[in-house]
């Protein structure tokens, strides 16, 4: 056991898992920031939700793409030099919808920035593999997801209030600029990762890539992560309109709104993660759902609502959504090789990005909007959401089943390293086994 004083990272470690939240914080803002500005794009640039959805998948698509060709070569070079050119590249396509003057010229310039800022998400997450323990990873999971929360409390209610003042055009510019700082941190004292490059084999990126995307174990990986994307690309979009249009909020109210709900979204998010290693990650991704399913079928179908109710709903969604996608995110680093972490990552970036612009067309196919600016069909879409929560859950069983099956194979049959292994599991099961 550890003892009280020793400490979990070290103070190198921390900055690293600053500098990944950063990252996310800044690419995911660049998502995010279009679910409050939707209500202003659909008026300003007078498109309906049909096309504003289109705008949001561009992003996924394009994203998607990148990633699963980016997946050949994840594994072939320093993660620090990568991850500077894919966010270098997200920079500049964030700078270009800054400047996007109409539909057609921001629908180019999220695609842009889409190639680019995709990638980023799975070389972090290769980089948390590659330094952390699995017995910590929940921890840093916690703090690195931690981001998507400060993205609402620092970023879209500057946004908004940017948004109102300046222009929508505003938001843009504030991400890049963040952005540009951050970029020259990480070029500074970012240290190079190359510790999978001694894993390293002269197969082909085309062979490489085909051998992961083609084992039955990273495939149905795959496939239950294409689902985790559907709950935030098939409501987030509509939020704003949502909540202003059909919950009755004003358009002033939302960033306090926003405000609120990021602020516990941040408090919970490490203790989500300090809990997945805890009492077990599928326990608490289990505990998660059910939560995301009984919020997210009461909130769809609201009407006109007190601020303060509105909030405490929002503050629910999020936070159960959190209590997701933490012991989710942990228990897939596990399921790699250290050979494929960096492909594997970046196939399941892809999958999960290209699914994610696939249901945000499909929301935009469900809900309308009426002559009066209200979102319908907007239940059915919970209950869409719902139904896929449902079926992600029995496919997430399956493979912490998986895990803990290998953990136990590798404790029996490898007798050197097999205590080592049986903690890491136990520590992944929350002593369950």
């Amino acid at each position: 056991m550890k003892s009280p004083k020793e400490k979990i990272f070290t103070p190198y470690q921390i900055f690293v898992i600053a500098m990944l939240a950063f990252l996310q914080f800044s690419v995911i803002l660049d998502f995010m920031v279009l679910a409050p500005l939707g209500v202003i794009l659909m008026k300003t640039l007078s498109i309906p939700p049909s096309k504003f959805s289109m705008v949001v998948s561009a992003y996924a698509f394009a994203a998607g793409a990148s990633s699963l060709l980016a997946a050949g070569f994840a594994d072939r070079f320093d993660r620090k030099k990568l991850l500077m050119f894919f966010y270098s590249g997200f920079i500049l396509g964030t700078a270009l919808c800054g400047l996007a003057p109409d539909f057609n010229t921001l629908l180019i310039a999220r695609i842009i920035t889409g190639i680019f800022g995709g990638v980023i998400g799975s070389i972090g997450f290769a980089i948390i593999t590659d330094l952390f323990k699995m017995e910590v990873r929940g921890r840093v999971m916690g703090f690195v997801q931690m981001s998507f929360a400060a993205s609402q409390v620092l970023g879209i209610p500057i946004g908004l209030l940017l948004a109102n003042r300046f222009g929508w055009h505003s938001c843009f510019w504030m991400i890049a600029g963040l952005g540009s700082v951050a970029g020259v941190v990480m070029f500074i004292y970012l240290k190079p990762v190359t510790g999978h490059l001694q894993y390293r084999s002269d197969t082909h990126p085309l062979r490489h890539l085909l051998r992961t995307v083609s084992k039955p174990e990273y495939a149905f990986a795959f496939l239950t992560m294409t689902l985790l994307a559907s709950a935030g690309f098939m409501l987030m979009p509509f939020g704003s309109a949502f909540t202003t249009h059909n919950l009755g909020l004003s358009i002033d109210q939302l960033p306090m709104m926003y405000l609120i709900t990021g602020i516990f979204s941040i408090a919970l998010g490490p203790i989500a993660g300090k809990l997945s290693d805890k009492i077990g990650k599928y326990k608490l991704f289990v505990y998660g759902t059910i939560v995301a399913m009984i919020t997210v079928g009461i909130y769809t179908q609201l009407g006109v609502t007190p601020f303060w109710l509105a909030c405490i709903f929002s503050v629910a969604v999020f936070a159960s959504f959190t209590a997701r996608m933490i012991p989710a995110s942990a228990l897939m680093t596990a399921i790699p090789s250290p050979e494929d972490r960096g492909a594997f990552m970046s196939v399941n970036a892809a999958v999960m990005q290209s699914s994610g612009g696939l249901f945000s067309v499909l929301a935009g196919m469900i809900v309308t909007q009426s002559s009066s600016g209200m979102i319908e069909h907007y239940d059915i879409l919970g209950y869409t959401v719902i139904g896929l929560m449902g079926l992600m859950t029995v496919m997430m069983y399956r493979i912490n089943s998986t895990i803990n099956k290998r953990h136990l194979q590798r404790s029996s049959t490898d007798p050197i390293s097999g205590e080592e292994a049986a903690i890491e599991m136990e520590i992944a099961t929350g002593g369950e086994y």
